[in-house]
């Protein structure tokens, strides 16, 4: 069986082969169940000009798809880095039961891969945020919800 250090070391030389094929940042993700990689992957942003394109999103997007399944259960993440709070927040839906990292928010953030000002933002209140979210209360705004809420045919997540 391998051991968690050799699937870190496995996201980690994604990352590095993603840097060297020029397709994206210097992250990768690998996601293993029963001791078996059944997913990895790379930032793939800037080659396809998706900003939600991290290693670990689409490392979930792939484990998903193979799963057949909107969760990760039992499921191990392993990233070549700390993931940003995007990634922790689509982790967090995910459910896996833990993650592994190698480096750290603090070593990405001297090479310019800087997201404490998201950490920053997320403690203001919208409307102070540097990109203001303002809510606006239309008619019918809670109608999705309530027909949620009453539906008998609903996938709770």
């Amino acid at each position: 069986m391998m051991s968690h250090e050799t699937f870190l070391k496995r996201a980690v030389e994604l990352a590095y082969e993603n840097v060297k094929s020029a397709k994206g940042g210097p992250f990768g993700a690998v996601i293993v169940k029963d001791g078996a990689i059944i997913a990895e992957a790379c930032n793939v942003v800037t080659e396809t000009n998706d900003p939600t394109a991290h290693a670990e999103v689409q490392a979930i997007r792939e484990a998903c798809r193979k799963l057949n399944s909107f969760q990760l259960d039992d499921c191990i993440i392993y990233s070549s880095c700390e993931p940003c709070p995007m990634c922790i927040g689509a982790i967090y839906w995910a459910r896996p039961k833990a993650v592994y990292y190698a480096g750290t928010k603090h070593d990405a953030a001297k090479i310019n891969f800087d997201d404490q000002f998201i950490y920053e933002q997320l403690d203001l209140v919208p409307e102070q945020r540097s990109i203001p979210m303002k809510q606006m209360t239309i008619e019918d705004h809670l109608k999705p919800f309530l027909a949620w809420a009453e539906s008998d045919h609903k996938t709770e997540y």
